[in-house]
């Protein structure tokens, strides 16, 4: 084994690593630079250097090689994620302001046109001009007039001089090059472009084979950054917020718009609009009581089971074997299980109980199987770690206790319950965390329903903040992305201050146990 950590064949196979290692991050260095992406090419340069730097460098480094790579890992995929979903919930970032301010002008203008009174198209030929710019071969076989129009120019063709086929379409013409459909296919350049037409009307290939005639509606003025509509002149300016918008009519603004700082509407939102408010009150209310009743329930449950088997009993092993078997499957492949013996027509739960509830319409009836799985997945882990911390308490204390008159119940309020307290404490608040942004239940058992869809309710009546959140950035039409990171923000403070309070408290009990 000597033989590969050491001497040159290590020396080699470190270098061959770090040069495929490097030229992967480099080459997606590369391409997030070309998208614009500059922060993230940054990081991924600054860690190429830093790995070339520790891994070929002197025994100074030797601990940082250990450090580096869950160093590098904790950045990429733990505060860079902190730090953007942060900046982008103080950004307007929804459906209709996505992209940039620069593709927003661009879609704005390709938008911004309608076609003439008569909606006349032509059959038409797309190809390449002697300059090489995009160019049209247009057939306008009603007035038996063929042309070829490019972005800035317009020329007609002598019947004589054009290929025709049976339907009087011209298929080709002097100093036209005519382009396959393979070759359009893939550079679709030719359905960006304006092609010149009578006056201020244009030709648009949205097909390659059809040309529609339209006139530009809006006007974009760099010079001034405005949109001008050209019929009635009105004027829109940029709104600070990723639109352009009447100034007279903040209402009216055109789309698409682009992500821009709103800084702190998105929580003041969760306030003040009461289409937010009243879902994000309800559903915090309910992720506390889920995620309480979660702790509590499976905490009891996993302690009496603990209580009951911590003597000795015939089969005891065989019993122990079988509470943590709902641990060791997996959660998803339960939830899962659970959900179809839930169902209404073929479920087991209904035929064993002989009955006929509807479990995931009602919403009482959805939040009790709710807690019941999370009952299931939850009581085999407290009732290991139960186990082990009534292993731990002395046995002299209760005999102590014992010889000073108490009963069993005396013993177990007064001596037992506090150092497992004491001992459990922080696995409690840890559970309680878990609980609650435990999204795998609720979206793989009851999806947050039920809900009225119809009525464009996104909160259903199990949704959780972190299902809810998830519902607004991806699960309905109108994709909040902006709203859904301050969401996220309040739920991480949240859990961070619940969990500190309640590490503070543990040390506490424990400082006077």
């Amino acid at each position: 084994m000597t033989l590969f950590f050491k001497g040159r064949f290590a020396l080699f196979a470190k270098i061959v690593i770090l040069s495929i290692v490097s030229a992967v991050l480099l080459m997606l260095c590369q391409s997030a630079f070309a998208q614009r992406e500059y922060a993230i090419a940054g990081f991924l340069l600054l860690a190429v250097l830093a790995m070339n730097y520790v891994y070929l460098t002197n025994k100074r480094t030797v601990p940082f090689k250990f450090f580096l790579p869950g160093t590098l890992f904790l950045v990429a995929f733990v505060i860079a994620p902190i730090i953007f979903t942060v900046v982008m919930s103080s950004y307007n970032y929804k459906t209709g302001n996505i992209i940039s301010k620069e593709e927003a002008i661009e879609r704005v203008s390709a938008l911004g046109v309608e076609p003439d009174e008569n909606g006349t198209t032509f059959d038409i030929v797309i190809g390449k001009a002697a300059s090489g710019e995009w160019e049209i071969l247009v057939s306008d076989i009603t007035n038996n007039r063929y042309f070829l129009s490019t972005k800035s120019t317009i020329a007609d063709v002598p019947i004589s001089d054009l290929k025709r086929n049976e339907f009087q379409v011209a298929t080709e013409a002097p100093g036209f090059k005519r382009l396959s459909a393979e070759v359009l296919s893939q550079d679709e350049g030719y359905s960006k472009i304006q092609y010149k037409y009578l006056g201020e009307y244009f030709i648009v290939a949205d097909q390659p084979e059809v040309g529609a005639v339209f006139r530009q509606t809006l006007k974009y003025h760099p010079e001034n950054d405005t949109f001008i509509n050209l019929q009635n002149g009105q004027v829109y300016r940029d709104n600070g917020r990723g639109n352009y918008a009447n100034p007279s009519d903040k209402a009216q603004y055109l789309e698409p718009g682009w992500r821009a700082p709103n800084w702190f509407s998105n929580y003041a939102k969760l306030v003040t609009d009461d289409k937010v408010r009243g879902p994000f009150i309800r559903v915090f209310i309910w992720t506390v009581i889920f995620a309480v009743l979660t702790v509590l329930t499976s905490f009891a449950f996993g302690l009496l089971l603990a209580l009951a088997l911590n003597k000795a009993i015939r089969g005891r092993r065989m019993y122990r074997s079988i509470l943590i078997l709902p641990y060791a499957m997996p959660s998803l492949m339960s939830i899962l299980i659970w959900a179809g013996m839930f169902d209404t027509e073929f479920g087991a739960i209904n035929n064993i109980l002989g009955t006929h509830i509807a479990w995931f319409s009602d919403a009482n009836f959805a939040r009790a199987a709710v807690i019941l799985v999370s009952l299931w997945l939850g009581f085999p882990y407290f009732y290991l770690i139960s186990t082990g911390a009534l292993q731990a308490i002395p046995s002299e204390l209760n005999e102590a206790a014992a010889i000073d008159g108490a009963n069993g119940r005396q013993i177990f309020n007064k001596i037992t319950l506090p150092l497992l307290f004491q001992i459990l404490a922080p696995l409690l608040i840890a559970s309680f965390a878990f609980n609650f942004n435990n999204f795998n239940l609720i979206y793989l058992l009851t999806g947050g329903g039920p809900k009225e869809q119809l009525e464009g309710q996104i909160a259903g009546a199990t949704d959780i903040l972190i299902s809810y959140t998830y519902q607004i950035a991806f699960g309905s039409n109108t994709q909040d992305l902006g709203l859904a990171s301050a969401i996220s923000v309040i739920i991480f403070f949240l859990v961070a201050s619940i969990s500190l309070y309640g590490l503070r408290k543990s040390k506490v009990l424990e400082t006077f146990g």
